[in-house]
């Protein structure tokens, strides 16, 4: 039996929601569930402009991605789950792992979405599988729709 889960997305509202409705989860309505999100460390503007995005649009992505996470927060404790949000900064797989190592997580959850498109499977962002070499617990991957 999973007793600390950890559900790692990827900030956006559609891969949280995806993540707060498997079905597994209610197999585990004991656990303890933490919500965590990685933010990026940096960003890269793909503008006409080629420069980078300044502090404070990524600031405003940062707080979005806040608000996405304490309503999953809010959405998994009005279901009955003990519940916690954390965001944190850096490279997703191992801020993940890190996270999971430190706070003695038995079960990581996360999303998958199938690229069809090779330049977007290239170049995605989060790789579950970087996760997979890292995390120092068993790893569910939900297939995002």
């Amino acid at each position: 039996m999973y007793r600390n889960i950890l559900l790692a997305y990827d900030g956006s509202d559609a891969d949280q929601k995806s993540l707060l409705g498997c079905k597994d989860l209610e197999n585990w309505s004991s656990a303890k569930i933490t919500l965590l999100t990685v933010t990026s460390s940096y960003y890269v503007s793909m503008g006409i402009d080629g420069g980078f995005i300044d502090n404070e649009t990524m600031n405003q992505d940062e707080r979005v991605q806040v608000e996405i996470l304490n309503a999953g927060v809010q959405s998994l404790k009005t279901a009955g789950y003990e519940a916690k949000g954390v965001c944190l900064k850096g490279d997703p797989a191992i801020e993940i792992a890190s996270y999971a190592e430190k706070n003695n997580c038995d079960l990581i959850i996360v999303g998958h979405k199938h690229e069809t498109n090779w330049a977007a499977r290239w170049w995605g962002g989060f790789k579950s599988k970087a996760l997979i070499e890292v995390a120092p617990c068993s790893v569910l991957i939900v297939i995002l729709k």
